[in-house]
């Protein structure tokens, strides 16, 4: 634990526990609204973030932040509007924003790419106090709306249709879903890195589907293994002199290759934990087709 005597350290684990939350509890709606790259695509607009806050001599991450946000929203109406076209705008919006990150570091004073590369793929040692603050910050406006707005995020990420009969506001739930992916972008860069936060977001997410039977359930083990693995891969960058997105997301693989290959075992004896109950004559109210499936999906 000698890891612990250092500063950067420090900072660098905060950082990445509150990544390790973050970035699966967005994940989750990305996943059910098959939107799983939506977190790449604001990693990329992110990049002209960074380079403006070189640039402008503004902090990155707060302008990283602000340029997210404002892509997100862009990508929503890009899809609501976009028709046919919408493919080829969003594939702009994406180059156009890595091609503008490299241009705005560049024409920095102070810019280099050493210190785009740090964002792109994640660094412990530049993680600053200032840093730290801003991610503390936007963590929380994170947690509060993935857990606040669990059961309404969830109802428009199933079925955008239902939601909208039974009163919800889509379009302004599905512009928070966005506006919540692309702080957790941010939330994530200085850990992880832009290139990759995207992978944090899904692979938890769909690890913990193959054991999770319930949305609550998956959210709890999907953040258990955020946690795990970025703390993990913060250590393990630390003695091995490794890059810590790369090492974070490796892990994060690893975990899902292990639970996939756990799942069939466990559906296997929760087949003969059923078959072993009708057996026994349990009363045929208490087997109804799908009921427990259905209590468990919507006890978010």
């Amino acid at each position: 634990m000698d890891f612990l005597d250092y500063a950067f350290m420090q900072r660098a684990l905060l950082a990445a526990v509150l990544v390790g939350i973050t970035a699966p509890a967005v994940g989750i709606y990305l996943v059910q609204r098959r939107q799983a790259l939506m977190g790449d695509g604001i990693g990329h607009v992110a990049m002209t973030g960074v380079g403006l806050g070189f640039l402008l001599t503004w902090s990155p991450v707060w302008m990283a932040t602000l340029v997210s946000v404002l892509g997100a929203v862009l990508m929503e109406l890009i899809r609501w509007y976009g028709k046919t076209r919408g493919d080829i705008a969003l594939a702009m919006l994406f180059y156009g924003g890595m091609a503008g990150g490299v241009m705005f570091i560049n024409l920095a004073p102070t810019g280099s790419n050493a210190n785009l590369t740090s964002y792109l793929f994640g660094s412990l040692s530049t993680v600053s106090e200032s840093d730290v603050t801003a991610i503390c910050v936007l963590a929380a406006f994170v947690v509060l709306v993935t857990l606040g707005l669990r059961r309404q995020l969830f109802a428009v990420s199933q079925d955008e249709e239902f939601a909208r009969v039974t009163g919800l506001p889509v379009r302004a739930l599905n512009l928070l879903t966005a506006v919540t992916a692309a702080v957790t972008v941010t939330v994530a860069m200085r850990v992880v890195g832009l290139l990759l936060v995207s992978a944090l977001m899904v692979v938890p997410v769909a690890a913990a589907q193959q054991i999770a039977r319930s949305f609550a359930a998956t959210f709890v083990v999907a953040v258990a293994i955020g946690v795990s693995v970025t703390i993990g891969g913060t250590v393990t960058s630390y003695y091995q002199d490794v890059p810590p997105g790369a090492t974070i997301v490796l892990l994060t693989i690893g975990a899902f290759i292990v639970l996939t290959a756990l799942a069939a075992p466990l559906a296997r004896r929760r087949a003969r934990a059923r078959a072993a109950a009708h057996a026994a004559g349990d009363p045929a109210e208490c087997a109804i087709p799908g009921s427990r499936e259905a209590a468990d999906e919507v006890g978010v």
